[in-house]
């Protein structure tokens, strides 16, 4: 499948595992250049704004730790996570925020760069109900100022996620 990649002036098309993957997969997706304003908090509400889409159509990646295991739970930026909701979705009794720096490690992504594609090691996936609001969403694409668009169904299919209603 090709990609369509939108650029901002004075990017380039970068390549990250998470694009890697979807390109093997064959997976038709457009990645999303922006310029980031360097602030270490809100990535997904500044990616929404720069790239001048819905936030409920921006998806978060986090990375949560259930019953000792760790959990991608991806739900809208204008939204939160709710943990018990995330546990009630997979079965898990004791649902908590993972490290930072343990998320980046187990992922190998930056925070604000974690995307659900691509990741060190396949981690079970939920994915907020909210996304099939939407043709498609927007993901991080591994790397702070790209985001990538694809439709819910083929993140769903890819990834084997469950689909719950997870925001708070």
């Amino acid at each position: 499948m090709r990609t369509t990649t939108t650029l901002r002036r004075g990017h380039t098309r970068c390549v990250t595992p998470a694009i890697v993957e979807l390109e093997a997969a064959g997976v038709a997706f457009t990645v999303h250049e922006y310029e980031r304003s360097g602030a270490l908090h809100d990535f997904g509400v500044e990616a929404a704004d720069q790239l001048g889409l819905d936030p409920e159509q921006v998806f978060k990646t986090l990375v949560v730790t259930a019953d000792g295991d760790q959990v991608v739970a991806i739900v809208p930026v204008s939204g939160k996570l709710g943990l018990k909701a995330v546990g009630r979705a997979i079965g898990a009794k004791r649902v908590e925020m993972c490290d930072p720096v343990a998320a980046e490690r187990i992922t190998g992504y930056v925070r604000g760069g974690i995307s659900p594609f691509g990741q060190k090691k396949k981690l079970v996936t939920v994915l907020d109900e909210l996304a099939f609001a939407f043709d498609e969403i927007y993901v991080s694409g591994g790397k702070r100022g790209v985001d990538l668009a694809l439709a819910p169904t083929d993140l769903v299919r890819l990834l084997d996620a469950t689909v719950a209603d997870i925001a708070a």
